[in-house]
């Protein structure tokens, strides 16, 4: 048996090769598969099944550019929220990979459709080697259980509780757990960052075993994630198995300083620079999205169709930025500028600024400065800078006439530690703010100062 963990970093992402006997299956597979058919080849096997846990909401699947591929069949549950599926296995159904047994686990919670699939190591073996669990089981935690329906997350979270422990648990503690998702996924919270776990060892810290029922639905279902508005239009596509990729990264444009400069009239313009960089000088109306924070944050401000035109350090961000959009299914990219932002900096051309300010230079001011927090609501609550507001980064644009803030009086702007914060200040300065600063460390610094914090939604 052989088994490959391949990741996707930015989106927090698993999927998995498992192999015997010259046969493999890919679970969870995102929208660019080439990366699984190079493993597949250096392992010298042939990929027979893509498996499917859930409906994934954080990305384009690939299970069915990677059935086209190679053949393989699509293997999902059979509830009808899987969509497409070659082969529909119902709870208790197993498939056979090599001497590998492979088991379906209904275990919904997460969403309703989302399975779980127990690996047995031989065919007269009863114990599990391992299991996929999806969204379902985290190391640390489980998946988030408002996605459904967020009025119904407290009883989601119950019905979760009892599907680990009826399904998952019994295994044996000797199982590997085998998630879709790690630290920083959408999916959930709370994510222990290990390299591997089992079920004994996520009996021991893991929340869904240490609370009681009760304890675990009240605790899961009040969490406050924010749900990306690109959630909905993944579940569409990935009611087919997902999208091919629509276009190769080194297909971008590359475009001149004028050119650029007439293409971005009605179009967005990104700045996958860091948000200091953004603030010292760039393009008049650009969004400011930190090249690792595009995966997400891209989908928070641009639709699937967007027109999108990429400016960045240097030519080389331009491919990877391509990726992160296109795996969340962001297709509109047109463009690019050469040289990245050195090119428009040397034309002339004008510029925007947009300023930071330390910790302690806001702790000197905070009488007379108003600081926007736009973390995470549970972020916030755990302790914020007293006085400030919050409103999420990525709900911003949208209530922004409910800030009560002058536009042309200063404003500091606080996140973790100011990536987010550089995406709010750029939302603020296409609005016509005119003094707008970025905390430069965020919350992080500012604690580490020992400054005063306090904690509540208020």
């Amino acid at each position: 048996m052989k088994l490959r963990r391949i990741e996707t970093p930015e989106i927090s992402h698993f999927a998995y090769l498992i192999a015997d006997d010259g046969e493999a299956a890919i679970v969870d597979p995102r929208r660019d598969v080439e990366e699984y058919l190079s493993v597949a080849r250096d392992l010298g096997v042939r990929i027979r099944y893509v498996i499917e846990t859930h409906r994934q909401e954080d990305f384009v699947m690939g299970s069915a550019h990677l059935a086209a591929r190679t053949g393989a069949e699509i293997v999902n549950g059979e509830h009808d929220l899987f969509g497409h599926g070659d082969r529909r296995l119902a709870d208790g159904d197993e498939l056979c990979l090599g001497s590998l047994r492979i088991r379906a686990l209904h275990t919904p919670g997460h969403t309703p459709e989302s399975m779980s699939y127990a690996v047995y190591a031989g065919a007269g073996s009863d114990e599990a080697w391992g299991v996929f669990t999806g969204d379902a089981l985290f190391f640390g935690d489980t998946g988030r259980t408002d996605l459904p329906d967020a009025d119904a997350a407290r009883d989601n979270a119950a019905l979760l509780y009892d599907m680990i422990h009826q399904k998952i648990a019994p295994l044996g503690d000797q199982a590997l757990v085998l998630p879709a998702h790690g630290p920083g996924s959408v999916c959930g919270s709370g994510m222990a960052p290990l390299p591997s776990s089992t079920i004994g060892a996520e009996r021991r810290y893991n929340v869904v075993f240490t609370c009681s029922r009760d304890e675990f639905a009240e605790k899961k279902g009040s969490e406050r994630i924010p749900r990306p508005p690109y959630f909905r239009h993944m579940e569409k596509v990935n009611l087919d198995g997902g999208l091919p990729p629509a276009g190769h990264p080194d297909e971008v444009a590359l475009l001149g300083v004028d050119e650029l400069a007439e293409r971005i009239e009605g179009a967005y313009c990104i700045d996958t620079r860091q948000p200091e960089a953004f603030a010292g000088g760039h393009v008049e109306r650009a969004y400011s999205i930190w090249l690792g924070g595009l995966p997400v944050f891209g989908g928070w401000i641009a639709e699937p169709d967007t027109p999108l035109y990429l400016v960045g350090d240097r030519d080389a961000d331009i491919a990877t930025a391509f990726t992160h959009l296109s795996r969340i299914g962001i297709d509109g990219v047109r463009g690019a500028l050469a040289g990245g932002f050195g090119s428009w900096r040397s034309s002339g051309r004008p510029l925007e600024f947009s300023g930071v300010i330390t910790p302690r230079q806001l702790a000197e001011r905070r009488d007379e400065l108003p600081v926007l927090d736009v973390r995470e609501p549970d972020e916030f609550a755990s302790g914020h800078i007293p006085g400030a507001r919050n409103v999420y980064v990525g709900h911003l644009e949208d209530q922004l006439d409910q800030l009560s803030l002058d536009r042309d009086e200063p404003v500091a702007v606080t996140c973790g530690v100011g990536h987010r914060a550089g995406v709010a200040v750029s939302i603020l300065r296409r609005a016509g703010f005119t003094d707008v600063r970025n905390l430069l460390g965020g919350m992080k610094a500012w604690s580490a100062l020992d400054l005063s914090t306090e904690e509540g939604d208020r």
